[in-house]
């Protein structure tokens, strides 16, 4: 169980899409402060939101950010990188840039945050999967689904290993939502609202995982079965 009323909460990614809608939740829930992150923060009207520069493939910012964020309670490993295409016929270096973004950077930021939660009181650490992390894709989204796979994977060592000291760990998933990132395809989105509202209530409730939709759910079931079963367009 995470407290948000009056915590301090720091959003990757957290100036748009997604990210921008976890930020206003935890407002909403009572958050004091949310630090959000863009390449290129922009001002924010809202005194409460905070911008602050990261690259997350730069271990450089990584370390100036948890510099600049020693007051964290809440950590949303939000920022990632979309990609399309099969996962044969992606060059290593396609490859490289979505696991450097989707996988080793919310590695490093859980790295650089750890010792400030637990210094804070253990707080939370949210990591934003996705349905892909369980799905395999046939073509289309081969090596962002890897990725997220991957990223689902540090998950579950992360949650032991920080749940030592007393950090809760929270992983989302969910299908597509209506963000810049899903603007060009012709599939059921998500309201980033509504999953961002969801993602809190699982924070509060002090659950391990957060299913945002049906086809997240539905997802879930399959990994019992054969992995045939997980095969997607």
């Amino acid at each position: 169980m995470t407290t948000v009323n009056a915590a301090v909460a720091l959003v990757t990614g957290g100036q748009r899409g997604l990210g921008r809608a976890f930020a206003q939740a935890l407002l909403e829930q009572g958050a004091a402060k949310v630090y959000v992150t863009a390449r290129q923060p922009r001002p924010e009207q809202d005194p409460r939101l905070v911008p602050l520069p990261l690259d997350v493939t730069d271990e450089a910012s990584i370390l100036r950010l948890g510099e600049s964020a020693p007051d964290v309670n809440i950590v949303v490993n939000n920022a990632g990188l979309g990609a399309h295409g099969p996962l044969t016929e992606a060059s290593l270096d396609q490859a490289r840039a979505v696991f450097e973004t989707n996988v080793f950077g919310p590695l490093r930021v859980a790295q650089v945050f750890a010792p400030i939660l637990a210094s804070n009181g253990g707080g939370a650490l949210v990591d934003v999967h996705s349905v892909l992390s369980w799905l395999g894709s046939n073509g289309s989204f081969g090596v962002y689904g890897a990725s997220k796979a991957a990223f689902w994977s540090l998950t579950n060592s992360l949650r032991p290993e920080l749940g030592k000291s007393g950090t809760h760990v929270l992983g989302v998933h969910l299908g597509f939502a209506d963000t810049d990132m899903a603007a060009g395809l012709d599939v059921p989105k998500n309201d980033p609202a509504d999953v961002a509202r969801g993602m809190v209530e699982a924070l509060v409730a002090g659950e391990s995982e957060y299913l945002a939709d049906d086809v997240s759910r539905m997802a879930k079931t399959l990994l019992a079965g054969p992995p045939e079963a997980l095969a997607i367009v």
